[in-house]
């Protein structure tokens, strides 16, 4: 089985895409932190150094190998929606969520973050609010499944999944976890 993941930075695609692989057993992957593997520095500093063509072209590259992998799952950069065939790689290569949160729910998460060039303005919400009203239609194609993020914790995400996995016919019951094993998860 092959789940992506994809929405705005700070969304919790690697943090839940980490705990439903652990939990599912299958392998994971995070497209920047391969990226930052391949390049030898972080995304921010290749992001500068390259520009953001450069970036996307082998953001493209790392999501077309991630994807094609039979199993797993994959946690993609927040930007990995802008290409269409990145789009196109995710949506026919396996099961892809949406973990959608607003642009305020973002910001309160961000605020202090560093390491996300996109976000490194004078006006991170005025931004993240411009990345929203860009994104969101390109997460809508590219998803299967959309789980609303408005605070929920990690587990609650993950037990949001799951439950679409298993009303989707993709996972046995017996692999979603009753609200205190999620609870421990966490």
């Amino acid at each position: 089985m092959r789940i992506s993941f994809v929405g705005m930075p700070g969304s919790g695609k690697s943090t839940v895409g980490r705990h439903l692989a652990r939990q599912l057993g299958l392998p994971f992957a995070d497209s920047d932190s391969e990226i930052e593997h391949r390049v030898g520095m972080p995304v921010r500093e290749y992001f500068e150094r390259e520009g953001e063509d450069r970036f996307r072209d082998l953001e493209q590259d790392v999501i077309a190998e991630l994807s094609a992998r039979p199993h797993g799952v994959l946690a993609t950069g927040g930007g990995a929606v802008l290409r269409p065939s990145n789009r196109d790689a995710l949506h026919s290569n396996g099961h892809v969520f949406y973990l959608r949160s607003t642009p305020e729910e973002l910001f309160r998460r961000l605020r202090h973050d560093t390491q996300r060039p996109l976000l490194q303005v004078a006006d991170p919400l005025r931004r993240l609010r411009e990345l929203f009203r860009e994104r969101d239609p390109l997460y809508r194609r590219t998803a299967h499944f959309v789980v609303e993020t408005a605070r929920p914790s990690v587990p609650g995400m993950l037990s949001m999944v799951l439950m679409q996995l298993e009303l989707a016919g993709l996972v046995d019951p017996g692999q979603v976890p009753s609200p205190i094993d999620a609870a421990s998860a966490g």
